[in-house]
């Protein structure tokens, strides 16, 4: 990974942090260890970024960490021995990270099986693409290398594998459809969240569909082209109507449940029978209820 300081100033260590997935303290540990480089050189924590410094951040680096089996209720839609699909409630953690090593779906799957990829490292067995906490629904895991490697060639060439989300919109949309064409990248001005930007972006594709439309709300389903970090709240935030309840991307105080975002159908090609696999996840009940709430408001 290579990255092009634009601000100076800051500690390596925290521009890092505030500029990748790796926490501070892991950023340490890989500087002490040389993987990574300002400017070819290795440099301290306490080293000062300056403008048009390069960072390159070496593939390699694993740390131990004590993630341990947790028993805990997983939904399995389907297992072979190959792979699984889950459908995730909202508000669980996909991977361990950032201090939360003990209430992660991969604690769950590792107390249900032993049959896991390890193509991700120690702390991500099994997970091939993630879905964000708050966001409910299908996630595919994988048992093996194999079958880990094919799906995660799915994802990056874009085929044999569909996913097709739905979600609350505050406001009216005034289309039946939309395909939003933009590229994503991390907000500048608070590196937590992402945007549409030009900047040290990714191409970034979805199409939106009008499910029904209430007096306050739009209920749309969302298929992505492409995968980006938070790409359908940031994308229906960009054409100014955010995710109900969605507490990053949307200025309104949102409850625990979070984003009304819920990954509801999943089609794909088994990677190793080559059959074509098909899945559906029902809302979930908080999303649901409000949803039902709604009807006598329809329009």
């Amino acid at each position: 990974m290579l990255i092009t300081v634009k601000e100076a100033n800051e500690r390596l260590d925290k521009y890092l942090a505030n500029n990748t997935d790796y926490s501070r303290s892991t950023i340490i540990k890989m500087l002490d260890g040389g993987f990574i480089n300002v400017n070819n050189k290795q440099e301290k924590a306490s080293y000062k970024v300056r403008e048009n410094d390069i960072i390159e951040i070496k593939d390699g680096f694993k740390e131990e960490t004590d993630i341990v089996p947790v028993k805990m209720d997983i939904d399995i839609v389907y297992e072979d021995e190959d792979l699984m699909v889950i459908n995730k409630p909202s508000g669980l953690v996909v991977h361990p990270g950032s201090g939360n090593y003990d209430n992660t779906l991969v604690n769950g799957l590792m107390h249900y099986t032993n049959e896991l990829s390890d193509i991700n490292g120690e702390e991500r067995p099994g997970i091939v693409h993630r879905i964000d906490k708050d966001t409910s629904g299908l996630l595919l895991v994988a048992k093996n290398n194999k079958a880990h490697a094919i799906l995660t060639e799915y994802f990056k060439n874009h085929e044999n594998i569909k996913r097709e989300y739905i979600a609350l919109l505050c406001g009216v949309f005034p289309h039946d459809s939309a395909t939003i064409d933009a590229p994503i990248g991390r907000d500048p001005k608070d590196r937590k969240r992402m945007t549409v930007t030009a900047d040290n972006s990714k191409e970034a594709i979805t199409h939106m569909k009008v499910i029904k439309k209430y007096k306050e709300f739009t209920l749309v389903s969302c298929l992505l082209d492409t995968g980006r970090t938070h790409q359908i709240r940031v994308h229906m935030n960009y054409i100014g109507y955010p995710i109900y309840n969605d507490p990053v991307y949307n200025t309104k105080k949102a409850t625990e449940f979070g984003q009304f975002l819920h990954s509801y159908k999943m089609d794909f090609i088994h990677p190793i029978t080559k059959k074509e696999m098909h899945f559906e996840s029902p809302l979930p009940k908080t999303f649901q209820d409000f949803i039902d709430s709604l009807d006598k408001d329809q329009i």
